[in-house]
């Protein structure tokens, strides 16, 4: 995945920076997190990148409110900072509100935001079943609303989606492991365990689904076992991705049933933060003494430097640059007035992979139009490659990984 054209928007913004101060109420926090820094030759690229058809809009005095879910979670303080400068980069004046994962407080924050009279709403639910009711009330303001990554559901107030491929992150899950035991030769079997998402987050079904979808015919047929028999969505699930719930109930897990010196060959983990987790459950109460297999979705900071290390085998990085990308171009559109379709992917000339979806996401009120990005694969053989070459990591001089910014 090509990120120069990325990195040069965001350093572009960040010499534009300048904080709006948030209307919103309450313990909502407003967030001016530096942005990454280029490379010098992704700085070069500038001047080379295609320009998109949407950079003619007039962004005088328009207002963008951006409502992330939390700071808890290291990758929500990268999307903040991502969408914040990509917006401003533009003449954006952006209104940035995290809502440490308290429902009620994003509702307070949406309100807030609308009562400053924002232009455009770009909201990551903490809860997508939520925001029917503030969401009305950006409708009946004629605030258009871009669901970010997380599909917010039951409400006609949603214009777009913007959004991984989340299906696709929990196959890539899923192949990685059938490919790392050769499940289709191994004569087996091999016992598995699956840690998934919140029940909240609509993306969390979506995950969990693309890697069991992959290896249901392995159970089915034996050669995979699940030894505690959680094998749905509602037994495996973690409240709000939490990391100590994770490791709570893996340490359940494995007290209960791998006590005796059962042997734990993959611990399936939707995300790293309940990758953490579960891997501080099988540091401090595993019995047995293989490496076990662990996946992870994110990139984040602690988990690249346990990939290095060898307690966590994968993750699955979602460049949340490239997301910012595609929804300041959506977002500046929609803006113009215009209606936004496939023919905006084309017309932006992203030097990332991303498919326009009509089909896939339905909220509870109809298709909800989707731009679907990629993610990547990404393991120690591969960490300089994916993260560190492309520019939004660092490796220091001990071999570990740090987010650009």
């Amino acid at each position: 995945m090509n990120a120069k054209k990325v990195l040069s928007a965001v350093l572009a913004g960040s010499m534009v920076l300048s904080l709006a101060a948030c209307g919103s109420s309450g313990s909502s926090q407003t967030a001016a997190t530096q942005a990454p820094a280029a490379s010098t030759e992704a700085a070069a690229a500038a001047t080379e990148a295609p320009a998109a058809s949407t950079e003619a809009a007039a962004a005088d005095g328009q207002i963008v409110g951006i409502a992330m879910p939390t700071k808890s979670l290291e990758r929500w303080n990268r999307d903040g900072s991502y969408l914040q400068k990509q917006f401003e980069s533009k003449g954006y004046k952006v209104e940035l509100t995290f809502s440490d994962n308290k429902i009620d407080q994003q509702v307070k924050d949406i309100e807030g935001l609308i009562a400053d009279k924002v232009n455009l709403l770009v909201v990551a639910a903490i809860d997508g079943e939520s925001l029917s009711q503030v969401l009305a009330e950006a409708k009946e303001a004629g605030i258009p609303v871009i669901s970010y990554d997380r599909l917010i559901m039951n409400t006609d107030a949603i214009s777009y989606y913007v959004s991984f491929d989340n299906y696709t992150v929990g196959k890539l899950q899923g192949e990685f492991v059938r490919d790392q035991l050769d499940l289709d030769n191994a004569a087996g079997p091999f016992n598995i365990e699956f840690t998934a998402g919140d029940p909240a987050d609509n993306n969390a079904g979506f995950f969990f689904n693309g890697a069991y979808d992959v290896l249901k015919p392995y159970i089915d047929s034996g050669k995979l076992v699940v030894p505690s028999g959680q094998t749905s969505f509602d037994q495996v699930a973690t409240a709000q991705w939490d990391t100590s719930k994770a490791m709570s109930r893996f340490q359940n897990i494995l007290g209960s049933y791998y006590s005796d010196g059962t042997q734990l060959d993959v611990a399936l983990c939707s995300n790293d933060s309940t990758a953490l987790g579960v891997t501080q459950a099988i540091e401090s109460d595993y019995a047995g003494s293989n490496q076990v297999l662990i996946t992870g979705q994110d990139g984040d900071e602690a988990n690249l430097a346990n990939i290095v290390d060898g307690k966590q085998t994968m993750t699955v990085y979602k460049a949340v640059a490239n997301e910012a990308v595609a929804t300041l171009d959506l977002g500046t559109a929609i803006l113009n007035g215009e209606t936004p379709d496939a023919s905006l992917i084309d017309s932006a000339g992203w030097d990332f992979d991303c498919t326009y979806d009509t089909s896939s996401y339905d909220n509870g009120t109809g298709i909800i139009p989707s731009y679907l990005l990629v993610p990547t694969v990404v393991t120690k053989d591969n960490i300089q490659k994916e993260l560190v070459d492309t520019g939004y990591y660092t490796m220091d001089d001990k071999g570990y990984p740090h987010p650009v910014g």
